[in-house]
């Protein structure tokens, strides 16, 4: 399960699991954002292959048009697979 939430600042804050059953859900959530903004991971504990595919593809999008996505406060095993899959050179990273 994954909830998509938004602060009143703009953050995006997700809870729960980013993987291929929450991925279409995750995929269509992330269409709608149009601008660079933080995306809070506190309360995610897993994230598979089909829940980076989702962020990569909102990066290039972003990328396109002077924008990022700045990943905020990731768990330890979350940010293991981010530096495994060596997404930490494609996304901004701040704990």
């Amino acid at each position: 399960m994954l909830k998509f939430q938004r602060s009143p600042e703009g953050e995006v804050i997700l809870i729960g699991r980013l993987d291929s059953t929450t991925s279409e859900y995750a995929r269509t959530e992330f269409a709608e954002i149009s601008r660079s903004c933080s995306v809070n991971f506190a309360a995610v504990d897993y994230i598979s292959s089909a829940g980076l595919s989702v962020l990569l593809l909102t990066q290039q999008r972003l990328v396109e048009t002077g924008d990022e996505l700045l990943l905020v406060k990731l768990r330890k095993p979350v940010l293991d697979v981010f530096k495994i899959a060596g997404f930490d050179r494609i996304f901004r990273i701040e704990e």
